[in-house]
């Protein structure tokens, strides 16, 4: 048994002994000089990978990030390689027709830009990102190696175009669900290793958004100069070899720096996913509740919150008229605001996913027919001209980081400059304007080959240099470096803290919804414009169809999505303004 000291004297001065502690820069030391870390220095909600609570001078912030980016490189690499030369080996290989074919790689990609709501889900709500990334990333590698063996198939003819379609799409769409798994999780995981709570790391969380888009386009860039010089010259098989092998290196990476990593503590509390989810389930019980028997409308009026003013009938999830029923709380009640005035936002950006969603397909069939040659001997494959939209990026996001966002912080007194929303907003106008370039070049093209007397001959070259396409492609990226980066930003912070993933979800489920509107939008305008015989704006030969005719729906469709995006974005109320006013009176109760 353990006894106190008797000698009141000693005690006394050895608890004074051992409370002498000098505050230093990071840390506290005591009397003997042994550092020990302030309370201030560890992470609130975060702990390492053995579940104990993090440092911050030892964990997350760059440190990490650069691990994450790394992966993040990688993954992007073998998409793009793949994606943006995807429909090429469709009419290629695999002999399908140009319409079936970009409908199939819309498909394909809006499955692929949809999927990462369920992954999200599973992260947040079972697994975790990290977990979820790293089995995302092993089913990423197997689905590459699946590809790769498929198109060896594909050269045999032996086997019936039937099966090999079927050989090639079931590993295609396995890569969807790995994709599904990895896209949201690694961004929202990066963007985790930086402490909103900390004034120095939120400034920088802002900046690496900025500074991860720069480092996915070194992975696509490379992508597409080099595997699409080898899929078109040399093996497709080895083109998904490569990246298989990249990706698991950086893998091994990502592995290294777990050390290092801020994973989120898992709390007892129900998750935001319950949470919201039974405030939807109660407002649609007590629907028919008059206003006066709904005690949560009381409630809501003395708020001082714009955010309660809109979708007043989920208030009526506050109704506590029958004592047996937990009814929710105000708190729940404006989170599951917060993410519904999410949705009109989510609305305005389709018509930016549907015009982006060309650039890989039609603009690659523009190129195709274009005289490509360089110097004697050399062609680049049309889809390489893709690179320079990413180039485009690298270019400018230094430029936004470092003078364009202290110019306007210094005109508007915003920490970031410009709003998330005003600077989607620019992306939108960008991108409307680079359809209506590509239409007006679309149209020299047809007018060169109708000059020329090329309409009839799908597989001559119109004589005109293919850089003609380098203007749209170039405004496309810096449409990206505004509605893109924007958008990310802007769905990870708005979601309550364990949804992130799901937010970065949402974002990609904008593309995905593009992709899916884009292939019925193809569908629709063959069916009007073509038939009887007759090529419609979408043909074989697209030197007797009409792309710029499509090109310029594409940019009315954009311009009525614009303005309501406008609309709605004028009156959407940030969900750091509403938070803290939401703790006023808790914090005045306490």
């Amino acid at each position: 048994m353990n006894h106190i000291n008797d000698n009141p004297t000693t005690s006394h001065s050895a608890n004074i002994e051992s409370t002498m502690l000098h505050i230093i820069d990071n840390g506290i030391v005591d009397s003997n000089g042994i550092e020990s870390p302030l309370l201030d220095n560890f992470v609130d909600g975060f702990v390492d990978y053995k579940g104990r609570p993090v440092l911050r001078s030892k964990s997350g912030h760059w440190r990490s990030a650069y691990f994450i980016i790394g992966i993040e490189v990688a993954e992007r690499l073998a998409y793009v390689g793949l994606s943006s030369n995807l429909i090429t080996y469709l009419t290629g290989p695999l002999g399908l027709s140009t319409a079936t074919a970009a409908m199939n790689v819309n498909i394909w990609s809006g499955v692929t830009s949809l999927l990462p709501l369920v992954g999200a889900y599973i992260a947040d709500a079972f697994l975790g990102r990290y977990l979820t990334i790293i089995i995302a990333s092993l089913l990423y590698i197997l689905t590459l190696v699946l590809l790769a063996f498929s198109t060896l198939i594909v050269s045999d003819s032996l086997c019936s175009p039937q099966l090999q379609v079927i050989l090639f799409f079931v590993p295609l769409y396995l890569l969807a669900f790995a994709i599904g798994g990895h896209r949201p999780c690694v961004q929202a995981f990066g963007a985790d290793q930086f402490d909103t709570n900390n004034a120095q790391e939120c400034q920088a969380k802002s900046s690496f958004f900025n500074w991860w888009n720069f480092g996915m386009c070194i992975g696509p860039t490379l992508g597409i100069l080099v595997l699409n010089y080898i899929q078109d010259n040399i093996s497709w098989g080895l083109s998904f070899g490569i990246p298989a092998t990249i990706l698991g290196f950086a893998l091994i990476i990502f592995l290294i720096g777990t050390v290092t990593y801020r994973m989120e503590e898992k709390t007892k509390d129900k998750s935001s996913f319950v949470k919201i989810g039974h405030v939807f389930v109660k407002a649609t019980q007590n629907w028919r509740n008059k206003p006066s028997t709904t005690s949560g409308e009381e409630d809501c009026e003395i708020l001082p919150l714009q955010g309660s003013q809109k979708f007043r009938f989920l208030n009526k999830a506050l109704d506590g008229s029958n004592e047996a029923v937990v009814v929710c709380s105000i708190g729940d009640v404006e989170e599951a605001k917060a993410v519904l005035q999410l949705v009109p936002i989510w609305v305005g950006l389709l018509g930016y996913a549907l015009v982006c969603s060309q650039t890989s397909t039609l603009f690659t069939k523009q190129g195709e027919t274009m005289d490509r040659s360089i110097g004697t001997r050399f062609q680049i494959p049309a889809a390489t001209l893709q690179a320079f939209m990413f180039i485009s990026i690298m270019m400018l996001i230094p430029v936004y980081d470092t003078i364009f966002v202290p110019l306007t912080r210094a005109i508007t007194r915003k920490t970031y400059g410009i709003t998330m929303l005003q600077r989607m907003g620019i992306g939108m106008f960008i991108v409307i304007v680079s359809i209506l370039i590509a239409a007006i070049v679309e149209t020299k093209r047809l007018n060169t080959a109708r000059e020329y007397r090329l309409v009839d001959d799908p597989g001559a070259m119109v004589p005109m240099k293919i850089w003609w396409l380098l203007p749209q492609y170039l405004l496309f990226g810096a449409g990206h470096v505004f509605a893109v980066v924007g958008t990310q930003e802007f769905f990870y912070d708005q979601v309550p803290s364990d949804l992130r993933s799901m937010g970065l979800a949402l974002y990609l489920s904008v593309l995905a919804c593009g992709s899916f509107l884009s292939s019925i939008l193809i569908l629709i305008v063959e069916k009007m414009t073509g038939g009887n015989g007759q090529d419609g704006w979408i043909s074989d030969n697209i030197n007797q169809g009409h792309i710029d005719y499509f090109y310029y729906l594409l940019a009315v469709i954009g311009t009525a999505a614009f303005v309501m995006y406008i609309y709605v974005a004028r009156s959407y109320v940030y969900r750091q303004g509403r938070d803290m006013i939401l703790n006023v009176p808790e914090a005045s109760a306490k």
